[in-house]
């Protein structure tokens, strides 16, 4: 008999925190203390409409071992009219090139599209350490709409990449 096997995808629970601050010193995104406060209005009535996704095995005794893979965050922007900004994807490195960043962003924008969502918006910087970021947004159908120069330091810019998510 064929069990039907649940998605990898679902949202972050708070016994989640370990496992995604290795996901985040893995990658060098940011220091991973600084999830904590990120996260914690998720957590509470104070989340925004904020989106937190993880991607991890789907038995239960790995996930208590913390095997997540990846995460994802985005938020609504303040004063605009349902456009969404993705703050954040992380995939372990020993997992990334396994489709799990398309995944997740896949995953992330039919949710806001099945909520009559218009537009969802990422921000990376322009150094030559991701230019596979870069790439990886423009393979999930991104198009790059600005650069600000010496945005986040001298010689670092910030890159804008937007999604229409409807027609």
């Amino acid at each position: 008999m064929n069990q039907h096997r649940s998605s990898p995808i679902r949202p972050v629970a708070p016994d989640d925190i370990p496992a995604l601050k290795r996901i985040i010193d893995a990658t060098d995104m940011f220091p991973s203390e600084m999830l904590d406060e990120m996260i914690a209005g998720f957590f509470n009535d104070e989340n925004n409409g904020e989106i937190w996704l993880t991607y991890d095995t789907a038995d239960d005794e790995a996930r208590d071992m913390g095997k997540a893979k990846a995460v994802a965050y985005c938020r609504p922007e303040e004063m605009t009219d349902r456009t969404w900004n993705l703050l954040l994807i992380a995939v372990h490195p020993d997992c990334q090139g396994e489709g799990i960043g398309a995944a997740l962003m896949s995953h992330m924008e039919n949710h806001l599209v099945a909520h009559g969502q218009r537009v969802l918006i990422v921000e990376t910087s322009g150094t030559a350490a991701l230019a596979r970021t870069r790439e990886f947004y423009r393979l999930c159908q991104y198009d790059q709409e600005s650069r600000i120069r010496d945005y986040y330091e001298d010689g670092d810019d910030k890159i804008t990449f937007r999604k229409a998510l409807q027609g």
